[in-house]
């Protein structure tokens, strides 16, 4: 299903700081290699990837499409692992490039924003396991984008900081 998106930098639901994800823990032995992902979360990253990749989007954050919790889907011509859930970054490089970013949520607007060209990121996948994953270049800038979205932070916002 195609859903919509929140637009508008002075939007509420855009501006929040996403809640974490909780997932249904197994009992017993199982509970250790993670939890189990609600058939609701499941659902919905389906849809999200779907409403991305229908609009030709690079990610997609849970908040851009009105849910408060920290997921985001990242297009699967970008990396192996498309969807993080509880995301963090571990580790960022020094090195930084200035490019021009979008955003689904800011239709038209374009703005130089300063990004790491690399980074390691922890999270949860689609079946409750947790991951790391290095990335660099677009997929790099594609992931802090998104945990920005996930922090109620717009490109508009970097205007300031660059």
């Amino acid at each position: 299903m195609i859903l919509e998106i929140q637009k508008g930098e002075n939007n509420p639901i855009l501006r929040k700081k996403s809640q974490p994800i909780e997932p249904a823990y197994r009992q017993g032995r199982l509970a250790r290699r993670g939890g189990k992902i609600d058939e609701n979360i499941l659902d919905l990253i389906k849809d999200m990837t779907e409403t991305m990749l229908k609009i030709d989007g690079v990610g997609l954050a849970a908040c851009q499409v009105g849910k408060n919790m920290r997921l985001f889907v990242i297009n699967p011509n970008l990396s192996k692992k498309t969807i993080f859930i509880n995301p963090k970054i571990i580790k960022m490089s020094k090195k930084t490039e200035t490019l021009e970013e979008g955003c689904l949520s800011l239709p038209n607007v374009f703005i130089p924003t300063k990004r790491a060209k690399s980074l390691k990121i922890k999270a949860i996948d689609e079946n409750g396991k947790q991951f790391k994953l290095k990335a660099k270049d677009l997929l790099a800038r594609a992931i802090q984008h998104e945990i920005d979205h996930l922090n109620g932070i717009l490109i508009c916002d970097n205007v300031k900081q660059n």
